[in-house]
């Protein structure tokens, strides 16, 4: 990246439309709205004709995932092999004003992990490369499917070169926690500037008792739903032989 003098490089200013997320029972999910400003040296924008960019991506918290491989055998699809992650991400949405290959180059992209192609998973063992790298597409292709990992090139919009908002989906399977929203500002091949805004996802109402029960009183939480489990089978029981 090419040097600068100091106070000489552009400034970011973001923000969020929502800084909480409540997650109820008849939550189908959301739409987040990240915007915000790039300042510029002076107050002015650059003169040459290369064009800014932005990237935002938003993270969910890490969590340790197994993801299985399944085979084929005798015409019966059993697990064949299987590689544990420490650290993937259970969100991961980026947006951007253009294709995230036409901005910065490989090694930029695995800096700052911008793209599918470039998260930084954590294998928790030491298999072979192409093992590994066959798995990171299984885990990247499974969590698409769930729309909890995507791309949307073209989703940031630019007015007048210094304003800026994005659009990210939170799908309805999205989990609780503490989210990074990222944002990038890109000229030349270059990141020039980086700024994060935190967002919580978070239950609400008898969902949130729930989860909180299930964290605070486990043992009692699990008897409960032992019990519970018991009645509701009797009771389906009972009506079954009076019908």
């Amino acid at each position: 990246m090419g040097q600068s003098q100091p106070g000489s490089k552009p400034v970011l200013v973001p923000d969020v439309s929502q800084r909480q997320i409540e997650i109820a029972y008849s939550f189908t999910g959301a739409e987040l709205l990240l915007f915000g400003a790039i300042l510029y040296p002076g107050g002015r924008l650059p003169t040459d004709d290369k064009p800014s960019d932005i990237v935002v991506v938003v993270k969910g918290p890490t969590e340790s995932i197994l993801v299985r491989e399944k085979e084929k055998i005798a015409g019966i699809w059993v697990n064949a092999a299987r590689l544990r992650y420490r650290s993937a991400p259970s969100f991961y949405g980026l947006v951007s004003s253009r294709p995230i290959r036409d901005l910065v180059d490989d090694r930029t992209r695995a800096i700052y992990e911008l793209g599918l192609d470039s998260l930084q998973l954590s294998p928790a063992s030491s298999a072979p490369q192409d093992e590994q790298d066959r798995f990171a597409r299984g885990l990247v292709d499974l969590k698409r499917r769930s729309n909890l990992y995507y791309e949307a090139p073209g989703a940031v919009e630019i007015t007048d070169g210094v304003l800026y908002r994005a659009r990210v989906d939170i799908p309805a399977r999205v989990p609780v926690g503490r989210f990074t929203a990222e944002t990038f500002l890109i000229r030349d091949g270059h990141v020039l500037a980086v700024a994060t805004k935190e967002i919580e996802i978070r239950k609400s109402g008898f969902e949130r008792f729930v989860a909180r029960a299930a964290q605070r009183w486990s043992i009692t939480y699990g008897l409960a739903a032992v019990a519970l489990s018991v009645l509701f089978g009797w009771v389906a029981g009972y009506v079954a032989r009076r019908v």
